[in-house]
């Protein structure tokens, strides 16, 4: 397998800016190997950075992983994104994967907002370790985990970590429906095509920068 795709760094992956850099070697300072790196970027890049599916639009820096780590947020794309572009930086391949999925705890004014509660191009990333492809989901952080009542997603380095169909009062909270590929940067032009489709009021809400706070509505 050529994992030279995979190290490389794009245009939104962009492993070779020096303030991602300087975030992953200060984060895996001490790591004895690249799971152990690989750990502390996970919790780093869930916890550190606030999951906030306002903190987005039709730019493209939106999408750019060196800019959700200066914002400090971010939807689940970009955060994806950064994991990825850390980890290639302390030289662990990786790339990005894509799915559709149905979250049923999302807030009442997103579920109003983008028409439904199908989440198209939901993203999370997909780390090369020990000989083989680990999927991590740094999306949701510590805090708005516990707002929703949902778990937080672990991650070890050994066992996929995706989002659980329930949540710890038995409702149902993320379902996949579609999966649509790993990719080595952001496909932003077919993300982009996709979400005018099906999101045009959310998109119009975002570019007004008239918008509200996630974490309250939870």
């Amino acid at each position: 397998m050529n994992l030279e795709p995979y190290l490389a760094a794009g245009e939104f992956i962009d492993s070779s800016d020096p303030e991602v850099r300087a975030f992953a070697q200060k984060t895996t300072a001490g790591a004895a190997d690249a799971v152990s790196r690989a750990v502390k970027l996970y919790y780093a890049v869930r916890d550190d950075i606030h999951y906030d599916p306002y903190c987005a639009g039709e730019d493209r820096s939106y999408f750019r992983a060196s800019d959700c780590l200066r914002a400090k947020r971010g939807f689940c794309i970009p955060k994806a994104a950064l994991l990825a572009t850390a980890a290639r930086s302390v030289d662990i391949p990786a790339r990005l994967g894509y799915a559709d999925v149905r979250n049923h705890l999302s807030t009442k004014k997103l579920i109003e907002l983008i028409g439904g509660d199908l989440f198209i191009w939901h993203g999370y990333t997909e780390l090369y370790l020990e000989g083989r492809w680990v999927k991590a989901t740094p999306a949701f952080n510590l805090s708005l985990c516990k707002r929703f009542g949902v778990r937080p997603l672990e991650f070890d380095g050994r066992n996929d970590s995706l989002f659980h169909e329930y949540d710890q009062g038995g409702r149902r909270h993320m379902e996949y429906v579609r999966q649509r590929g790993h990719y080595p940067d952001v496909p932003y032009d077919m993300i982009m095509a996709d979400f005018k489709k099906m999101y045009p009021r959310w998109l119009a809400l975002l570019a007004t920068g008239e918008h509200g706070d996630f974490a309250r509505e939870a």
